[in-house]
């Protein structure tokens, strides 16, 4: 099991070094995180990298993956002060962005849902 679990981190470090490395190579403003998903997806489409390789230590992740935002939010509360003046404007671009995610999310699952039925697939 430990065995796994190494080997899955080793995968999954290595996207993340990947990305890393990426981030410093290329001048844009994209997290390195972004450029390891990326990556990590793209070897799981291509079925370079199986699902069983990374399931159990992602499964893991996803599962603590609300203890991991404890620290930010103890940030966040110990900036209160900074953040107090500005909180209208935070809330208000935080509610919008995440509306508009959600639209265009639902529009672009819609198309593809429209273009798989016209496609006659049965996916």
């Amino acid at each position: 099991m430990m065995a796994n679990y190494l080997r899955q981190g080793a995968i999954i470090f290595g996207f993340t070094l990947l990305g890393e490395a990426l981030n410093r190579l290329i001048p844009l403003p994209i997290p390195a995180a972004v450029y390891g998903l990326v990556f990590l997806f793209a070897a799981l489409c291509l079925k370079i990298v199986k699902l069983e390789h990374v399931r159990e230590l992602s499964n893991f992740l996803l599962t603590i993956l609300p203890f991991l935002f404890v620290a930010p939010a103890v940030n966040l509360l110990e900036s209160w002060n900074i953040l107090a003046p500005q909180i209208l404007p935070i809330v208000l671009l935080v509610v919008s962005s995440t509306i508009l995610v959600f639209a265009i999310a639902g529009l672009v699952t819609q198309a593809l849902c429209r273009k798989g039925d016209s496609d006659g697939s049965d996916t």
